[in-house]
């Protein structure tokens, strides 16, 4: 099972979205998410991300190199994960988890439950204290072949852990994994940060979260 120590930043004031994405780029170091735990899926899009918080909100990066690029789903908590999409599932209590899932365009699906089955939507007006910056814009478009490189930055109000008692994010210990996935692209993928240890793609499934600790 993984580690990861996510950073405190040092800041002493309110930062812009941009600020922030500098500041993260500064103070953490990029982490892979690498590991291909299907052979009848083996693409392999080239995904790294960058983690840290300050108390109050979680700042994580994505960096992505893939083929084909797909971005169709608009309506918040959609099927973003069709769409070229990265992700992030965190748990505090080692029960429960949220699935943060967020499309190339910045369209967001955020649910909390204990399982795949049972899953509550946070509140969409909830989910609008998220920002969020691509480098693909905000507008939908069909599926493009090539070679693309996009980033996206995203800040995340600990608000958005609503079914959760957090006063603060420093010292917290949780469970997290990282994905990437596509499953109506051209090569549809499903690659992890922790390694998923099931006969099929499965991205809820919290025994395989690695560890994380906040500073």
């Amino acid at each position: 099972m993984k580690e990861l120590f996510i950073k405190q930043l040092k800041i002493n004031r309110p930062v812009s979205l941009s600020e922030a994405e500098n500041l993260l780029e500064k103070q953490t170091v990029s982490n892979f998410i690498s590991t291909v735990n299907w052979e009848e899926f083996s693409y392999q899009p080239k995904v790294s991300f960058r983690i840290g918080h300050i108390q109050n909100e979680i700042w994580l990066k994505y960096y992505v190199v893939e083929k084909y690029i797909l971005a169709k789903e608009t309506r918040t908590n959609g099927d973003v994960y069709k769409d070229s999409c990265v992700e992030f599932f965190i748990s505090a209590d080692g029960e429960n988890y949220y699935n943060f899932e967020f499309n190339c365009i910045g369209t967001i699906h955020l649910a909390f439950g204990a399982g795949r089955g049972n899953r509550k939507f946070v509140d969409p007006e909830i989910i609008k204290k998220i920002e969020i910056t691509s480098s693909l814009g905000s507008q939908p478009f069909e599926e493009k072949t090539g070679k693309f490189e996009w980033e996206m930055m995203i800040r995340i109000p600990k608000e958005c852990l609503a079914y959760s008692n957090i006063n603060s994010l420093n010292g917290l210990k949780a469970s997290a994994n990282f994905y990437k996935c596509g499953e109506d692209t051209s090569e549809p993928h499903y690659v992890t940060w922790n390694p998923i240890k099931t006969k099929n793609p499965d991205y809820h499934r919290p025994e395989f979260f690695g560890e994380v600790f906040f500073e």
